[in-house]
């Protein structure tokens, strides 16, 4: 085995804890909030909010 064979292995073992990370991520959020709280726009309210106090 080459440097390349072990770094092309390296690679896909790096995106396969990547992917399994973001899958974790995803199941955690998603048994932490609502649909309701994710898909709100509460959050950009409330940045508008505040501009607009910095503002005046």
């Amino acid at each position: 085995m080459d440097l390349w064979d072990v770094l092309e292995l390296a690679a896909w073992g790096a995106s396969a804890l990547f992917g399994l990370f973001i899958v974790i991520d995803w199941i955690r959020t998603d048994s932490t909030y609502s649909e309701d709280m994710l898909t709100s726009s509460r959050e950009g309210e409330l940045e508008a909010m505040t501009e607009e106090s910095h503002r005046g």
